[in-house]
């Protein structure tokens, strides 16, 4: 794939940095649908598809943004544990200053993971807001919490005990994710036609269309699971 290397523009805030996310271009996100399409979804554990079971329960099985909002939520809170863990790890390290720094530069990864979760978050919103779908407050204000706060439990506790647990299933998480978002484009014929407009633009990525700015969302989500299962093989700080 022709991965395009992210300037930022002089008038943004901040650079714009999405660590190992790049964006790619519209060719490269119709052949990384085709990609994602063709390829089975992960054998997922039982945690993993007891969750994807509850949100089907809770929200439904049509692909909706409202759902995906919710996805969006969920997804962010691993790489808080992993932030979380990590940064009591240094507390406990800082005489030994070569797995300190190994320790906070793996923060550092964890937090832009964390924010490129946040961006989509933030641009499912700004689309929902738009086409004007209600939300029942509970469903989609209590309920998401709370499945937040008990995936948090669960990823910290893992990622405490065995951190590989907590990769393979946030690696299950995203891989379910990627192809979700893959098969809503493809159930959205229209969005190749809708200009991709949002004030976040210039912060997370300039795209053709409604239809590559979630496929560059899928691709992320594919690049996040990638990570996971590159850190499973790794063995624990030393």
């Amino acid at each position: 794939m022709d991965v395009q290397a992210r300037t930022a523009p002089a008038t943004a805030a901040a650079p714009r940095d999405r660590g190992a996310m790049g964006d790619l271009d519209h060719d490269g996100l119709v052949r990384a649908q085709r990609e994602t399409m063709a390829t089975p979804r992960r054998r997922y554990g039982i945690a993993a598809r007891l969750l994807f079971a509850l949100l089907d329960t809770i929200y439904g099985r049509p692909r909706t943004l409202s759902k995906f909002k919710v996805l969006e939520l969920v997804a962010r809170v691993p790489y808080q544990s992993w932030e979380q863990v990590a940064y009591i790890a240094i507390t406990h390290t800082y005489e030994r200053t070569g797995l300190a720094r190994r320790i906070y530069d793996r923060v550092g990864e964890s937090r832009a993971q964390q924010d490129n979760e946040q961006w989509h978050l933030l641009m499912l919103e700004e689309r929902i807001l738009r086409e004007g779908p209600r939300e029942a407050w509970f469903r989609f204000r209590v309920i998401p919490q709370a499945l937040a706060f008990a995936y948090y439990q669960l990823s910290w506790l893992l990622y405490v005990v065995r951190p590989a647990w907590s990769y393979r299933l946030n690696a299950d998480f995203e891989d379910h994710a990627e192809h979700e978002y893959m098969a809503l484009v493809a159930e959205h014929p229209e969005w190749e036609e809708e200009p991709f407009e949002s004030v976040f633009a210039a912060d997370y990525a300039e795209l053709a269309s409604l239809a590559d700015l979630f496929r560059q969302i899928a691709f992320d989500e594919r690049v996040h699971k990638e990570e996971s299962l590159a850190r499973m093989a790794e063995p624990r700080f030393r």
